[in-house]
């Protein structure tokens, strides 16, 4: 690690946070290369096993998950191309083959077969996670030979292939492996050298990799918690990428020089929901007030001006499946008087939590919610904790609301609203045996038409339920420095890092 980069973990606070968190950090760890790309993303990493159950679908892990393992299918340009399967028909209804990649070898050298693709299917199926109801109706999976895999689902599913894109390949006797969480070995343009919790993640290049060695010889990602000080690590050069640069901060890096700017609409967007098997929440009547206790547009447009559009469904308007709906409109009577009619005519007392990283302006967002719920009667009490506590809460339901950023990582609406909103997924107290049947057809269905009438139809019902309250649907700007090229955003902001390079 050369003066300059020591000298700037020491100023940001991360060298005493790896010291601090010793016991945590990856035995034998090491730096990444010299000139390395050093990319900090707005959230800490606080895993790297694929098939950790508070992690499967955790944004900053999906990042480095992306870089480390190989998927059968992934994205290119916004739609599905080959990954580590090079073809996939359905043979039938209920019958999908993909053909591999033949030659793929793993980090430690061992070849990547059809047999280790099938343990992880098995294994993701096994670990109960966010991810589970996307695999529900996969039956089996099997090897036929090295490098064929059919999947057996249970009725047609015409998602499985957009799935796929979200199952992360390891080594057969890795799957289960307590070593994954720290020292993964994957088949990816890079492999992990170091990594501490929380404060960063070390990656070398992998120049056995079947796609040809990545532009640059590794990443070094550091988490820095204050935006103010990564900004000043981007103008400085000591980070050479960052992402998400909030919206109210965008003017500390435009036109700064040896620094630029690219942004993308993005399929990440704010929501809050309701615990809808926790009292009051159970009464739709509730949580409509509480949304119409909102002026969302004056607080999106305060709060993020040109940085986020305000939603009108529960999907961005950018995802495959989205449906504009009618807004709430701002009527605190109309709120007061709903709420009487539940028969909390002198309001109630709640809370809300989220952690700040979440997501650009997380606390500010949280903070002009509460004060407008704060007029119709109802005090929330909030809650800002760190993100390993509040992922346990979250899978656990242990919340009455709840504030954060998703994403939509597949651009597809079966990644959220079928994967989220089933009264089996259980996700936020939820339980609609009409929009379950909708969500099971619209994931059979093959046909583009159909599948984006049903989600429509999803969409409706979940906005007219007002399961949640969906604000705001963000523009991800990333900041990076003028010297590299080959960099691409992404709208799920996981960007492909392995393309990036130096002018030299």
């Amino acid at each position: 690690m050369d003066v300059r980069r020591r000298e700037f973990l020491a100023l940001t606070g991360l060298a005493a946070s790896a010291v601090a968190l010793g016991g945590c950090a990856t035995p034998g760890a090491a730096a990444a290369p010299d000139g390395s790309l050093r990319a900090a993303f707005g959230q800490p990493v606080t895993d790297l096993d694929p098939y950790n159950a508070g992690t499967a679908v955790d944004e900053a892990s999906l990042i480095v998950k992306r870089l480390v393992f190989d998927t059968l299918v992934r994205y290119e340009g916004g739609r599905l191309a080959p990954g580590l399967a090079t073809s996939w028909r359905r043979t039938d209804d209920t019958t999908w083959v993909f053909d591999l990649r033949p030659g793929v070898r793993f980090h430690d050298g061992s070849p990547l077969t059809a047999r280790d693709v099938v343990a992880c299917v098995e294994r993701t199926k096994a670990v109960k996670s966010a991810q589970t109801a996307l695999w529900a109706t996969v039956k089996s999976a099997r090897a036929d030979g090295d490098h064929r895999v059919t999947f057996v689902t249970d009725g047609p599913m015409g998602t499985l292939p957009v799935n796929l894109t979200l199952l992360f390949i390891v080594p057969a006797r890795r799957v289960a492996d307590p070593a994954q969480k720290r020292r993964p070995v994957g088949s990816g343009p890079f492999r992990v050298t170091g990594f501490t919790p929380s404060t960063n993640v070390e990656l070398a290049r992998f120049d056995g990799y079947w796609g040809g060695p990545a532009g640059l010889p590794g990443i070094s990602m550091p988490f820095i918690a204050e935006t103010s000080s990564a900004i000043t690590a981007l103008r400085n050069g000591d980070v050479d990428l960052l992402w998400p640069v909030p919206s109210d901060q965008l003017r500390e890096v435009r036109g700064r020089r040896g620094v630029r700017v690219q942004t993308v609409p993005s399929w990440t967007y704010y929501l809050t929901w309701f615990n809808c098997g926790r009292k009051p929440f159970t009464d739709p009547r509730v949580r409509r007030a509480m949304w119409q206790a909102l002026d969302m547009e004056e607080i999106v447009g305060k709060l993020f001006g040109a940085g986020a559009e305000q939603m009108r469904a529960p999907i961005p308007s950018t995802v495959f499946g989205h449906a504009e709906q009618a807004p709430y409109q701002h009527d605190p009577g109309a709120a007061r008087a709903a709420l009487r009619a539940a028969g909390l005519g002198d309001g109630f007392e709640t809370t809300m939590m989220w952690f700040d990283a979440t997501g650009p302006l997380a606390r500010e967002l949280a903070q002009s919610m509460i004060s407008a719920w704060a007029r119709i009667g109802v005090k929330v009490r909030p809650q800002s904790i760190e993100k390993a506590q509040w992922l346990q809460r979250l899978n656990s339901l242990d919340w009455d609301m709840e504030l954060q950023t998703n994403t939509v990582t597949t651009g597809d609406a079966a990644f959220t609203l079928g994967r989220l909103y089933t009264s089996k997924a259980n996700r936020m107290g939820y339980r609609n045996p009409g929009l379950d049947a909708v969500l099971a057809e619209a994931g059979q269905a093959a046909e583009p038409e159909r599948r984006e009438e049903l989600y429509g139809r999803a969409c409706k019902t979940i906005w007219d339920d007002a399961v949640g309250i969906f604000p705001a649907a963000l523009t991800t700007a990333y900041g990076l420095r003028t010297g590299l090229t080959g960099f691409t955003p992404a709208a799920n902001n996981q960007p492909d890092l392995s393309t990036v390079r130096r002018n030299p």
